[in-house]
């Protein structure tokens, strides 16, 4: 049976807290562990240079941010649905925002929605679930996935 943890992050982590998330993506390849992130600069990166070939990048669009491995969300309607329950302010996210908290979704509940990572970790300005990063920490809450902030 794979086990699954969600590693994501702002685009904005700091040098050193990437180093951090690419020494823990390592370390928990070798007990086995399968990496879901998103693709995007800052600390998806650094964790998915750490997972090596154990990992699974969602993906909001093909091509998002150059990438060239990943995934779109299969379901992609019923993802959006998951993350407009999760997005306090849904109803003001154009079609790209949308997108990218829908995936953001499948990164802590896998492609399927229904299986969740057992635990996310993750890294913000404000040690908050704030940006991005927040909806995937909402979503982990929800669900009752642990949440680690580095």
């Amino acid at each position: 049976m794979q086990r699954f943890y969600s590693g994501v992050g702002a685009r904005k982590t700091p040098a050193a807290v990437q180093d951090h998330m690419r020494r823990i993506a390592e370390n928990l390849r070798e007990q086995g562990f399968v990496l879901r992130s998103g693709g995007a600069n800052g600390a998806d990166r650094a964790f998915e240079s750490g997972a090596g070939a154990a990992k699974e990048i969602f993906l909001p669009w093909a091509g998002f941010n150059g990438s060239t491995c990943g995934v779109v969300p299969p379901d992609m309607h019923r993802a959006m649905e998951v993350a407009a329950r999760h997005h306090p302010g849904w109803r003001n996210c154009n079609a790209a925002s949308r997108a990218i908290h829908a995936r953001n979704v499948c990164i802590v509940l896998g492609a399927d929605l229904e299986t969740p990572s057992e635990f996310l970790i993750c890294w913000t300005a404000d040690g908050r679930a704030s940006g991005g990063t927040g909806q995937a920490v909402r979503v982990a809450r929800a669900y009752g996935v642990p949440v680690v902030f580095l």
